[in-house]
C-alpha cells in the first residue's frame, strides 16, 4: 500500500516537473517570437524620429537610439522632419484620405451584401446554396493578379480607370466570398427558432432578420468588417494597378517611395510612413480584441 503511495506521489512529481519545462519552453518561444516580430517595427518607430543619417548609419547602429546625427542637424534627439515632410511634400496626406474613403465603401458594401446573403443562404433549404459558397470561395482563392488583369481593358475602354469608385467595386469583388462564407458560418450558429418565434409575433422576414437576428450578430459583423478592413487597408496589387499616381492610396504611395532603378526615393518619408499607417490599424485591432475573439471562436462552434 505504501509502495503504491510512493508510486503515485513520484508519478505527480514527474508531471509537475514536465509541466514546469512545458510551461517555461512556451514562454520562452512566445519572448522570442514576439522580439522577432515586434523588433522591425519598434525599430522603425524609433529611427522614424531621427535623420537619415542616423537610422541608416553603417557606423554605429546605437546611433537610432542615441540620434547622434539628429542632435548635430536639429539640436535634439528627436525630430519630426520625415512625418511633416512625407505628410505635405510627399502628399501623404491625400494617400491616408483615398485610403479611408476606400476602406469606408469597402466595409460598408461588403458587410451589407455578406450579411443579406449569408442570411439568405443559412436558412435556404436548396442545394444550390452550397454551390453558391463553393463558387465563392474558388473566386476567393484566385490570384488578385488575375482578377485585376481582367478589369483593366474595360476600365480602359470605359476610360474609368485610375479612380476610386472602380477601386472600390473591385476589391468588394475580390473580398465578398471570404464574407459571404464567415458571415453564413456565423448565422448557422444562430437557432432557426429565433426566426420563427419573430415570424410567430406578426415579424416579417426582413423584421426578424433585422430586430431578432442582427443584435445577436454583432460580434460575427465586427469580425467580418475587420477582415474586410484589413483588405481594404493593406491592400497593394489592386489599388497600384487600377488607381492613378494622384488616386493612390497609402500602400502604394509608400512604395514609391522607396524609389525604383529611374527614380530615387526617400528612404525617411517610407520610414515615417510605414509608421503612420500601422499604427492606426494597431489601434483599431487593440479595441476591438474582445469582439474578433467573440466572433471567432462563435463562427467556429456549428449549431
Amino acid at each position: 500500500m505504501n509502495s503504491e503511495k510512493q508510486d503515485s506521489k513520484n508519478m505527480a512529481t514527474l508531471a509537475d516537473k514536465k509541466s514546469k519545462k512545458l510551461l517555461i519552453a512556451n514562454r520562452t518561444f512566445i519572448i522570442i517570437w514576439l522580439i522577432i516580430a515586434a523588433f522591425p517595427f519598434i525599430w522603425t518607430f524609433l529611427g522614424s524620429f531621427k535623420v537619415r543619417g542616423d537610422f541608416f548609419s553603417r557606423a554605429d547602429w546605437w546611433y537610432v537610439i542615441s540620434g547622434f546625427h539628429t542632435i548635430i542637424e536639429t539640436g535634439g534627439r528627436y525630430t519630426l522632419n520625415a512625418y511633416k515632410e512625407a505628410w505635405t511634400e510627399g502628399e501623404f496626406g491625400y494617400a491616408a484620405r483615398n485610403t479611408i474613403i476606400v476602406t469606408f465603401c469597402v466595409v460598408t458594401i461588403s458587410l451589407f451584401l455578406g450579411t443579406l446573403g449569408g442570411y439568405a443562404l443559412s436558412r435556404s433549404p436548396y442545394r444550390y446554396a452550397f454551390w453558391i459558397l463553393i463558387a465563392a470561395l474558388v473566386f476567393r482563392a484566385m490570384p488578385h493578379i488575375t482578377l485585376v488583369s481582367g478589369y483593366l481593358f474595360p476600365f480602359f475602354q470605359l476610360k474609368i480607370w485610375g479612380i476610386l469608385p472602380t477601386t472600390i467595386i473591385v476589391l468588394v469583388a475580390i473580398n465578398q466570398p471570404f464574407t459571404l462564407w464567415l458571415l453564413y458560418s456565423f448565422f448557422k450558429t444562430v437557432p432557426k427558432e429565433l426566426d420563427e418565434s419573430g415570424l410567430i409575433d406578426g415579424c416579417s422576414h426582413f423584421q426578424a432578420f433585422r430586430f431578432i437576428i442582427m443584435p445577436v450578430m454583432w460580434p460575427g459583423v465586427i469580425t467580418a468588417g475587420l477582415f474586410s478592413l484589413m483588405l481594404a487597408y493593406n491592400d497593394f496589387t489592386v489599388c497600384a494597378m487600377l488607381l492613378s499616381y494622384e488616386n493612390h492610396t497609402m500602400v502604394p504611395k509608400l512604395q514609391s517611395y522607396l524609389g525604383t532603378n529611374q527614380h530615387e526615393g526617400n528612404m525617411m518619408w517610407a520610414v515615417a510612413s510605414v509608421v503612420s499607417a500601422t499604427a492606426p490599424l494597431f489601434m483599431i485591432v487593440m479595441f476591438f480584441q474582445k469582439q474578433i475573439i467573440s466572433g471567432l471562436t462563435t463562427g467556429a462552434v456549428k449549431g
